[in-house]
């Protein structure tokens, strides 16, 4: 028996017994030699390893060591066996004991040193981690989410203690407020709180620990460092225990400024007109709604001022919309530097303001208001070089309490409007309710004359034009008429003034036109006179300045094959003096086609005698007020002969209008007029009676 085995012997033959000891140990535990041979196990280590105590005794512990781990495994062992004085735990994340079946298990190593009769074993006990390293890998993840969800979080996050102080801090929190995690934690979120909002952190905090709330959202404002103000979207929420007690609080928060900016932006955007920053229509509307609701709690009146610049097409027209555009900026500034601060100012679009007057005290204030506004427009505005004089009509409507909503009243400032410009321009009016039934029946009647094309209640007459010397028929003026199947014949003093108001002037026109092109298509020469009868066409301003005009008088001479020379367009001074450059444009390009122009109610407007030279129309006709006047005077002779001679001189053809006597005939026949037309001749007439009164005229 060698040495070894008589320790062997001596530990089993002991009344210790070694082999109860070992059992009774917990680890998988084995008896090493100096020589690493393992001498004694336990069921612990079989049961962990896989091997029976009969394959383990007399093995190298190597057995149990993966490769990877052996040279290691072997030096520690041999530095500890040289030096057996303490005792060693070996202990590692990537530490293992390779198994039966060749799978490995977490462990740690113990090595306790046994002297043996003055020889060095070690008892090597090896313990199971797994659980511990399972765990430990579970806190080191959790520990991972944390820093991640925490720490490297871009959101900004604070954890909290119960009275609102700081115990942790994240980067981006720290970034947010300006402030470093030393200057943070420990102190209370007044630190970076903006003054006026302090008592929002407070009353959250009062909320959560008094029970009535659990989580809270809300927005405050911070200062930070630095000086500025942010706007914070804030999350708190309560980090409990097992129990339920609150630790801490968790807040989440999110740095909102550009974002209320950019919504800011857009709601101002959205309510505020993008060329004057004045309210639009939207907000105007809101408004009014709340000006209302407060009369009628309150009593008192409101108004709403409905202006509408006059003329303002023509700045557009002669200077273009760019200064067009600089001129409604400085319009709504100056009427933003007269408006209370109660009351609301509009651009309602286009040229037009609205104006809403909150709290007055009579219905007199509002018409002082509109006052204040049409001085405002007193001084003319000087844009891009030029002076510029604007003005404007307002329309009033006021209201009190005992109105039942708002939904009419801009209707009725609209319909005050249009009365204030029949006045003239820069006045205004104060809405009345017969002015709405009026509204109301010319909106029928407009809607009557649409109606009128189809139903063939729209004819046109025609009046003749005789030459004074011959007092044979050259020509026929084109006058329009309207049989309405219940109130009859409808002059059109009545119905062309609705057709101008509302657009469909441009058809009637279109109407006029083509219906005098295709009569006169069809007239003959009669008698004596040198060609068959041209027709005259009245165009109002709007029909005279539309783009496409000369392009449509073509396209219809064209289609019906008429000469140009036969056609003759009527239009008043006032469309001259609409935009007299467009109106020179429009005679240049109506003369290259061969068709005339004449100017109608000559003498009853203010034109410059140098326009009458610069349009040089081919016609000028004498308005009745000078062929018939209501007292006869020296003056109305000298004043009529004044005016055929001008035309005569100036080498145009000179019609006098509205005769009815012989005298008033023989009259302009020793002036030298050379055309007229009247009542003496004959009314106007349809077109189907144009050859018996001309053979009836004639002779024939």
């Amino acid at each position: 028996m060698d040495e070894s085995e008589r320790i062997v012997s001596y530990f089993q033959d002991s009344a210790l017994s070694w082999d109860n000891l070992l059992e009774a140990l917990p680890d998988g535990t084995a008896v090493l030699d100096e020589r690493g041979c393992i001498r004694c196990v336990n069921g612990a280590l079989g049961e962990l390893t896989g091997y029976t105590r009969e394959e383990l005794i007399g093995q190298d512990i190597q057995i149990l060591v993966p490769t990877r781990h052996r040279g290691t495994e072997y030096a520690t062992r041999r530095q500890y066996v040289r030096n057996p004085n303490t005792r060693l735990i070996w202990s590692d994340m990537d530490l293992t004991v390779l198994c039966r079946d060749g799978s490995e298990i977490s462990v740690d190593f113990t090595l306790t040193p046994i002297a043996i009769e003055g020889r060095a074993w070690v008892l090597a006990a090896i313990r199971d981690n797994r659980a511990q390293r399972e765990a430990e890998e579970a806190q080191a993840e959790v520990e991972l989410r944390f820093r991640v969800a925490f720490e490297d979080n871009m959101a900004p996050m604070m954890f909290a203690d119960l009275n609102d102080c700081a115990i942790a801090v994240n980067d981006a929190f720290c970034e947010m407020v300006g402030y470093s995690r030393d200057e943070l934690l420990g102190r209370d979120s007044k630190i970076f709180t903006y003054p006026d909002d302090v008592g929002i952190t407070e009353e959250t905090l009062r909320r959560v620990n008094s029970g009535e709330a659990d989580k809270v959202r809300y927005v405050k404002r911070y200062l930070h460092k630095d000086g500025r103000v942010l706007v914070a979207e804030v999350s708190r929420s309560p980090a409990r225990d097992a129990s339920g007690k609150t630790l801490y609080f968790v807040f989440s928060e999110r740095d909102i400024t550009e974002e209320r900016a950019l919504s800011a932006q857009l709601s101002h955007q959205a309510l505020h007109d993008s060329l004057t920053g004045l309210a639009n229509r939207a907000l105007f509307e809101d408004r009014l709604s709340q000006a209302h609701a407060a009369v009628v709690r309150q009593g008192g009146f409101n108004a709403v001022l409905l202006l509408d610049l006059d003329d303002f097409k023509g700045v557009n027209d002669t200077h273009g919309h760019v200064v067009g555009d600089q001129l409604l900026v400085g319009i709504a500034r100056r009427f933003d530097r007269v408006t209370r601060s109660s009351d609301s100012l509009c651009r309602f679009g286009g040229d037009e303001f609205l104006y809403l007057a909150h709290g007055l005290n009579s219905p007199e204030q509002a018409t002082r208001v509109a006052t204040r506004l049409l001085n405002a427009l007193a001084d003319p505005f000087f844009i891009a070089g030029a002076y510029i004089q604007q003005h404007a009509s307002i329309g009033i409507r006021v209201w009190d309490g005992t109105n039942p909503d708002t939904s009419q009243l801009m209707a009725d400032a609209d319909v005050a409007l249009y009365e204030a410009k029949r006045k003239g321009k820069g006045h205004h009016a104060v809405f009345t309710p017969s002015m709405r039934a009026k509204a109301e029946n010319q909106f029928a009647t407009i809607q009557e004359l649409r109606r009128s094309f189809q139903t063939g209640d729209l004819a046109m007459h025609y009046q003749p034009i005789v030459d004074l010397t011959s007092s044979a028929v050259v020509g026929f003026e084109t006058l329009m008429r309207w049989h309405h199947h219940e109130r009859g014949w409808v002059p059109p003093s009545v119905f062309i003034p609705l057709a101008e108001k509302s657009n469909l002037i441009m058809d009637l026109g279109t109407f006029a036109l083509r219906e005098a092109v295709v009569a006169a298509s069809t007239w003959e020469k009669k008698g004596t006179c040198a060609a068959a009868p041209f027709v005259t066409v009245n165009f109002s301003a709007s029909q005279f300045h539309n783009p496409g005009l000369v392009t449509m008088i073509k396209e219809v001479l064209d289609e019906f094959e008429l000469a140009p020379e036969r056609l003759v367009i009527e239009i008043t001074e006032g469309a001259v003096l609409h935009d007299v450059t467009a109106t020179m444009n429009v005679m240049a390009q109506l003369n290259q086609l061969g068709v005339s122009v004449a100017l109608d109610d000559f003498g009853t407007g203010f034109s410059s005698l140098s326009y009458l030279v610069l349009l040089h129309p081919r016609f000028i006709k004498i308005d009745q007020s000078f062929v018939r006047p209501k007292n006869e005077s020296v003056h109305n002779d000298t004043l009529l002969e004044t005016i055929i001679s001008l035309g005569s001189k100036l080498d145009m053809i000179v019609l006098g209008e509205g005769i009815e006597t012989k005298a008033q005939l023989e009259r302009l026949r020793l002036l030298g007029c050379e055309l007229g037309q009247g009542f003496l001749f004959s009314p106007a007439v349809p077109d189907g009676e144009i050859a018996i009164m001309l053979a009836r005229m004639l002779g024939d």
